[in-house]
């Protein structure tokens, strides 16, 4: 096969007709179930950055030859402004991607993605030993393969790129283990998205081994079958560098008194809709940001000495936490939750407070203090339309923003001592 049509395939010869289409505002071009006799329309994609290509497949070319390319097909494919090719809808024989993928070290392209995909067979990944593509970002969502356990020869062969891989992404791919030889190779892996998947604690641990992982720095677990907090804690503890984690969307069961201690370097921590009834401990003790909405906590007393930023909307609190454990908090979103009122001297310190969706007793220090924080500028979206009393019954219904709060009304001492010193100066004046 020559060089020409290779470097076609690349680009996405897929198997009925169909057509490109470009976007320049936006530098983007799709193509829909391209042909050899809609090739040609590939050209429109020339000016773009981001090239994608849908519906089809390519089995009809596995097992064709396909040559190195020549000085031509080299420039042309340097040539090329494309950084980003999204496949999706696709059949992928194995064996036909490991022989066009080395042609990705001679483009630009840094990012690629498949979607929807189908990988079958088994190729020959003898051709990419010690080969180096400029792709930094790997994404595959809805794709069935097989299972990635027992491949580690095939990988230990893609080392050289690997290695230099920043961001790797799985989702919705099924995924149930992943080899501890993966996280070895992924020296450089700065982001490793697996949601919605079927990991559970047992291939969690063997996922992340010893040296495995070294540079990560975001990790998502999101929508597992994760159920064991300490558990996760355990597996993760041998990251160095991991600094933000999401949890959410799995069962979360907290373990008290767990020794276990997650990495320290750890500042961004999401636990929201972990079906959790209680805070779990420990919690790391460097977070700057937490977040445990969408849970069922009926009470929160932590104590974290660099939070800034604490979420726990859609709880079931009937008191706001105490701040006084976390210094520089300056962030607090206590939306839908079953407070009646804020306290005041707990609040007043923060930049900004989300409480709405709240059932408010509108007395002075209900319906006042809210007020003043919104005053103030405190109070974020949401104010004043979602802040509405529940009681007293003559309130109930109404917007609390539009409660009459005076000074006269709920503090009378602030209004009646001032007077009397008055008073009481004049009458010795008159003396």
């Amino acid at each position: 096969l020559s060089t020409q049509v290779a470097a076609a395939l690349l680009l996405g010869l897929l198997g009925a007709e169909g057509r490109c289409f470009l976007n320049r505002t936006q530098e983007h071009c799709a193509c829909y179930n391209l042909s050899e006799e809609s090739a040609g329309s590939i050209v429109q994609c020339l000016p773009a950055t981001v090239v994608e290509f849908w519906g089809g497949e390519l089995q009809s070319y596995a097992a064709l030859p396909i040559r190195d390319p020549d000085p031509a097909a080299i420039d042309m494919l340097g040539s090329l402004l494309v950084r980003k090719i999204v496949f999706g809808d696709l059949l992928v024989p194995e064996e036909l991607l490991a022989r066009v993928l080395r042609f990705f070290s001679y483009t630009h392209v840094q990012e690629l993605a498949f979607e929807s995909c189908a990988f079958v067979g088994q190729g020959d990944w003898q051709q990419m030993a010690g080969q180096e593509l400029p792709i930094l970002a790997l994404r595959f969502h809805e794709v069935r393969s097989a299972p990635l356990a027992g491949r580690e020869q095939d990988l230990s062969l893609l080392g050289s790129w690997l290695q230099a891989l920043q961001e790797l992404t799985l989702t919705s791919c099924h995924v149930a283990s992943l080899p501890c030889a993966i996280g070895r190779l992924l020296k450089a892996l700065r982001s490793l998205d697996l949601a919605h998947n079927s990991l559970g604690d047992e291939s969690l641990g063997a996922a992340f081994c010893g040296d495995a992982f070294p540079g990560l720095r975001e990790l998502s677990l999101r929508h597992n079958l994760l159920s064991s907090y300490r558990g996760v804690c355990r597996s993760l503890q041998l990251l160095p560098q991991l600094q933000h984690l999401d949890l959410s969307q799995n069962k979360l069961l907290p373990a008290p008194g767990s020794s276990c201690q997650w990495p320290p370097s750890l500042r961004i921590f999401n636990l929201s809709s972990a079906g959790l009834d209680e805070v779990p401990t420990p919690l790391p003790p460097s977070l700057e940001v937490l977040d445990m909405s969408h849970n069922h906590l009926h009470a929160v007393d932590i104590s974290l000495s660099f939070l800034k930023k604490l979420f726990l909307s859609q709880n079931v609190l009937q008191a706001a936490p105490s701040t006084g454990n976390c210094p520089m908090l300056d962030t607090l979103n206590l939306d839908g939750n079953l407070l009646t009122e804020l306290p005041w001297e707990e609040v007043k310190r923060l930049k900004e407070v989300a409480a709405a969706g709240n059932p408010y007793h509108c007395s002075c220090s209900g319906a006042g203090g809210l007020q003043a924080l919104a005053s103030r500028g405190q109070l974020g979206q949401g104010w004043p339309q979602d802040y509405v009393c529940q009681s007293p019954p003559n309130y109930q219904g109404r917007l609390v923003g539009s409660v009459p709060v005076s000074v006269v009304q709920c503090h009378p001492a602030a209004v009646i001592v001032p007077v009397c010193l008055l008073l009481a100066l004049l009458g010795t004046a008159g003396v």
